[in-house]
């Protein structure tokens, strides 16, 4: 579940970045308002998928994911062009993501009740 979660909070990051760039410095009312909506759910979805994953990969994937989408976005939509050393590296970044779901297949995690951090603790 947290993955799933995980993964919806990329694309929502991607909408915010999106919108963060059509806001043109939050001059612009709609793009600004999405922005504002989509950053707070996109944390939110963040927060929820760092109770089942472990912060560091939690956090790469997300901002991983989230730059690729936004970036397959902006070629999509003409805005930027995508040359094939960018679909090189963009790759990267979704091998990287995936290599770091598979690294974190071992022992699940949770927050301990003293600290509120993350410790490897196996769950019983």
């Amino acid at each position: 579940m947290g993955w799933g979660i995980l993964l919806v909070s990329a694309v929502l990051e991607a909408v915010w970045a999106t919108a963060l760039g059509a806001s043109e410095g939050f001059t612009r009312l709609g793009p600004s308002i999405v922005f504002g909506i989509f950053c707070v759910l996109s944390l939110l979805g963040l927060a929820q998928a760092m109770k089942h994953i472990p912060i560091g990969t939690a956090y790469a994937v997300w901002t991983g994911l989230g730059a690729v989408l936004t970036v397959a976005w902006a070629a999509f939509t003409g805005v930027e062009p995508l040359t094939p050393l960018k679909v090189l590296f963009l790759l990267g970044i979704i091998g990287c993501a995936a290599g770091l779901k598979l690294a974190s297949a071992g022992p699940a995690v949770e927050a301990t009740e003293e600290t509120g951090a993350s410790d490897v603790i196996p769950r019983s």
